[in-house]
């Protein structure tokens, strides 16, 4: 088993021990929008994650969606990411405020490891003399695939 599948794993079995603990249903539905969100590393908006459900069950709503998203945003086990521009998109593996790379063509959202992080949300707190509970730090740009695209390099297979 890969680091990977093992973290998805971790985290999957946190949000259904959570919603367990505090007496939500876990219907299959649930239980796939959980699972979708622990895997998703690249931040899936609530269409995305529908779409994906829907898949395995068809009469699922996009209301169940924006529910399950509401009750996790509400018990901190999902950092949602809105966009003036486009929908809001979820992060289910790391729901807590962490720098985000955007990439202003493709949509893609990744998540750069940046040491100093947690240093400058404190130092942004004693110089200003502000309690900061909250933040968010979003870097613009094109990713690495559109960058090659808009530089006229062919795609990599």
């Amino acid at each position: 088993m890969t680091i990977k599948a093992i973290h998805t794993q971790v985290r999957f079995d946190q949000l259904v021990s959570k919603l367990k603990r505090l007496g939500y249903r876990l219907t299959p539905q649930r239980m796939a929008l959980l699972r979708s969100l622990a895997v998703e590393n690249d931040h899936p908006s609530a269409s995305q994650l529908y779409d994906q459900l829907r898949s395995q069950f068809s009469t699922t709503s996009i209301a169940t969606v924006y529910k399950t998203l509401n009750l996790l945003k509400d018990l901190d086990e999902v950092l949602e990411l809105g966009f003036s521009d486009d929908d809001n998109r979820y992060d289910g593996n790391r729901p807590y405020p962490h720098p985000h790379l955007v990439c202003i063509r493709c949509r893609r959202i990744t998540d750069p490891v940046i040491d100093g992080a947690d240093t400058l949300l404190h130092k942004v707190a004693d110089v200003s003399g502000y309690e900061v509970i909250g933040h968010r730090l979003d870097f613009f740009g094109l990713c690495p695939v559109c960058k090659e695209h808009e530089l006229g390099i062919p795609e990599r297979k």
